[in-house]
Order: structure tokens, then C-alpha cells, then sequence
């Protein structure tokens, strides 16, 4: 048997890297993780938990307003942008450190340095300039925002890594891309106070999710005051003639032309992949940076492993912690385990907030056939009195040829909470008949879903 200094070396400590090694060592394993950055990777550090917090700090704006139909007066609020940020990052900070304290209670070996591959078990160790060898290697570098270029003036536009850390907000920010990362930040600085303009190359936001769900979130968002401006992409970004380097002109595609404070590209995310010298030990990546992995998350290297955003098969927290967990059992527990990558809920904080589970009515037709509809629109109790027009869509996609639930749909209040129950419904089949035998829960949103039966289409 070679003799390696670790049984197992991981690239990257965010969800999915952290679990992972912590596991390895938790069951005796000589276990090892670099990072370049902070300790808690993208969702931690800058990403699902700072955004979370600054969606819940958006959301007291539409409170306020609507506590004056339920008796209260508020004319005292005042915003702190700089005591939300640093509050924040004082939690970020506490979690990084939970982290931290996690793995060492499994005796993981931190190294807080960029890490590169240079063989199928050679590590080499940048700061230090150390190399080190594993008898595994498990990549887990996540991925990183796409920054904007090919135009003039791009270098003025930020990502969504420095919007959490901004010294101060502006007056006017004009938010690049038409995703959830776009359509989180577009809520947020509206719910903050900065007026708000969202510019999508595409005719409707949110590629991907449900169309009417799609229709359902742009057209509140344009009702609350979000100006969205869609079939064009920016063409030119400088600063405002009079030399002022807090304002920009941005001129755009379609002969718009744009004054803003701030602008923040949210046009995609990449696997962080690039210079791990991964072709050394024979790794080969696909055209976006990605890992080719296989069901037990190997690579075309024995030796070599990746979980995480870097495989670019379900970007989302859980599911790099799934993975993680996974390559742990199978590597370390002897228990041999894959991840079921089907039917995997997912939540866009945005204005209104969407869940969503399972097929979408347009890929279901195609995987399907014949699908049944069961649609809603309705306002929720809470904001009738409040005076709130914000409307909630819930919509169930059915398999026509069973009866089987295959989707769930909803963009309204406390979606992404509805929807993690309504998952498990989806992943164990249950039928559209079982749904509805169901007693409604009254008086909630959520009750709405059992008491849908007639068929929209």
C-alpha cells in the first residue's frame, strides 16, 4: 500500500466540501481541506444566508405599510444600511466559525490557502508553497459569479459578491440579468429604498421556472415600482461627464441610455475551476469549467472527486451537502450512496417569493404528454385588510395517464415554506386523488392547494 500523508484532501470548504471531509474524519480517516477565502464557502460567506438576511430586511418596508390598515403607526421607521451590513456580517462571521470549529472537532488539518492539483495525488499548497500528497481528492471550489465584459466601461459594474459589503447605498441601481440571483438582489434594493431597475436580454424573467409563474413574478414586480426593461443587453458604461465617479451613463442595446448610481451584474454563475490544474492528473472539463462526474460523483481520475456547484448539475446548497454526504458514506462508511437528483425543491427570494417542486407544465407536456392544470390566483387573507393587492398563484401540474402529482408551483407569501411540505408529497407519488383527500387547514394560504379540483385547461 502507498503511503500518502492524508487519506483524504479536499479543495474548497463550503457546504458541500465541509461535510464531506468533516464525515471522513469523523469515521478515522487522516483528513485535510484548503480554502482560499472564508471558511463556509458561496451559501455562508456570500451567498443563501447574507441574502436571506437582507431579503428579510427588504420585506419590513411592504410591513410597514401594511400595519396601517391593522391599527398600527409607524411613521417612526429610519433605515441603517450600515448597521444591516455589518450586523450581518457578524453573523456570517459566527457561522464561518462554527464551521471551522466542526471540523476540528473531526481532527480535519486546515490549510487557509489557495490549493492546486498536480497529479492524481499530489496537492500543492500556493501561500506556502507546501505539497502534500492524498490518497483521495475531493473538489469542492463551488462556483463564482460571471463578472460582465465585452462592453466599455464593464470594470464598473460589481457582482453579487460585493453587494453584500457596499460602504453605502446609492439612490439608483440598474441590475444586470433576469435570474433568481437578479431578481433577489432587484427586490432587495427596492425593498431597501434605492429605486430599482432591472435589465434582461430575454422577453420574461426567470428562464426556467413555470411560465405563468414566470408572468405571475414580472408583473408584480413592475406593480411595486421595479422599472424592468427586457430585449436588451448594455452596450456602453461610463461615468457621468461631470467626473463624478458615483454616477454612470449606460447606454444600451436598444438605444436606451441609463443614469445610475450602481451596476451589478447577476448575468451567471461559473464552476470556480479554473488553474486547479486539473488536466494534470487527467481530468478533462466541459466548455463552462464544469466537472464530468459520475453517479458516486468520480471523475475520469480514480483518485479524484468532485461535489458541489464545480459538477454543475444542481447548483443549490443542499444539494452540494447531499453529495458531500454522499462521497463520505460510500469512500469512508462503507456505505455505498447516490444522490436522486429528481424532484428537488427550490425557492427564489423574490418579490413575490417562488417555490417550486418538480416539472414545470411546459417540460411536463413534453416528458408526459397529457397533463392536467390546476391553477389559482387569489389574494391572501393578510393582505385584504392590510390594503396589499399582492396576489399569490398556486398552480399543480398533473400526469394525465395516472393521476400523478409531477409539479408544484407557487409564487406568493411563505412559497419556499409551502413548497418544502408539498416535495414531499411529489417525491413519494402521490396521486392528484390522495392530494385532495387532504383536509384543508383554515384559515391559510396554504389550504388552497387541497381545494383545488377543477381542472384550468
Amino acid at each position: 500500500m502507498k503511503n500518502f500523508d492524508f487519506d483524504l484532501f479536499t479543495l474548497g470548504a463550503g457546504s458541500g466540501g465541509v461535510r464531506a471531509t468533516r464525515l471522513a474524519g469523523e469515521s478515522g480517516a487522516r483528513v485535510a481541506i484548503a480554502e482560499e477565502s472564508r471558511i463556509g464557502g458561496t451559501c455562508v460567506i456570500r451567498g443563501c444566508v447574507p441574502k436571506k438576511h437582507f431579503v428579510y430586511a427588504a420585506e419590513f418596508a411592504q410591513s410597514f405599510a401594511d400595519a396601517a390598515g391593522y391599527g398600527w403607526s409607524v411613521e417612526w421607521a429610519r433605515f441603517d444600511w450600515s448597521k444591516l451590513r455589518d450586523n450581518i456580517q457578524e453573523e456570517v462571521g459566527r457561522l464561518s466559525d462554527i464551521y471551522r470549529a466542526n471540523m476540528e472537532k473531526a481532527n480535519v488539518a486546515i490549510f487557509e490557502e489557495r490549493a492546486i492539483i498536480e497529479g492524481p495525488h499530489t496537492v500543492r499548497l500556493l501561500a506556502t508553497n507546501r505539497t502534500v500528497t492524498a490518497e483521495r481528492i475531493l473538489v469542492a471550489a463551488g462556483g463564482r459569479p460571471i463578472a460582465l465584459s465585452g462592453v466599455k466601461g464593464a470594470e464598473y459594474a460589481i457582482t453579487s459578491d460585493e453587494a453584500f459589503l457596499l460602504d453605502a447605498l446609492p439612490s439608483q441601481v440598474l441590475v444586470l440579468g433576469g435570474g433568481y440571483i437578479a431578481v433577489e438582489f432587484a427586490t432587495i434594493f427596492h425593498g431597501l429604498g434605492v429605486e430599482t431597475t432591472l435589465l434582461y436580454r430575454g422577453e420574461t424573467i426567470l428562464r426556467g421556472f413555470d411560465s405563468d409563474v414566470r408572468h405571475h413574478v414580472q408583473s408584480n414586480l413592475k406593480r411595486i415600482g421595479v422599472n424592468i426593461v427586457t430585449g436588451a443587453v448594455v452596450s456602453e458604461i461610463g461615468p457621468i461627464a461631470d467626473g463624478s465617479s458615483e454616477t454612470y451613463q449606460v447606454r444600451l442595446s436598444n438605444g436606451m441610455t441609463l443614469e445610475t448610481g450602481l451596476i451589478m451584474a447577476a448575468i451567471g454563475r461559473r464552476p470556480h475551476t479554473t488553474g486547479l490544474g486539473l488536466e494534470t492528473a487527467g481530468v478533462r472539463l466541459k466548455e463552462n469549467g464544469a466537472i464530468p462526474v459520475d453517479a458516486y460523483s468520480r471523475t475520469e481520475c480514480p483518485s479524484i472527486w468532485a461535489v458541489g456547484d464545480v459538477t454543475d448539475r444542481i447548483n443549490l446548497t443542499p444539494i452540494a451537502i447531499r453529495e458531500g454526504h454522499a462521497f463520505a458514506d460510500t469512500e469512508f462508511r462503507g456505505r455505498p450512496s447516490k444522490v436522486d437528483h429528481r424532484d428537488v425543491p427550490t425557492a427564489v427570494f423574490g418579490r413575490p417569493p417562488i417555490g417550486a417542486v418538480g416539472f414545470t407544465e411546459a417540460d411536463a407536456r413534453v416528458q408526459f404528454g397529457p397533463v392536467d392544470i390546476y391553477k389559482s390566483t387569489f389574494r391572501p387573507m393578510k393582505h385584504v385588510v392590510a390594503g396589499n393587492d399582492e396576489r399569490t398563484l398556486m398552480k399543480i401540474v398533473v400526469r394525465a395517464s395516472d393521476d400523478h402529482v409531477v409539479g408544484v408551483h407557487i409564487a406568493g407569501a411563505d412559497a419556499p415554506e409551502m413548497i418544502q411540505l408539498a416535495a414531499i408529497a411529489v417525491k413519494a407519488g402521490i396521486t392528484k386523488r390522495q392530494w385532495d383527500e387532504t383536509v384543508a387547514l383554515h384559515p391559510t394560504a396554504a389550504e388552497e392547494l387541497v381545494l383545488m379540483r377543477e381542472k384550468s385547461q
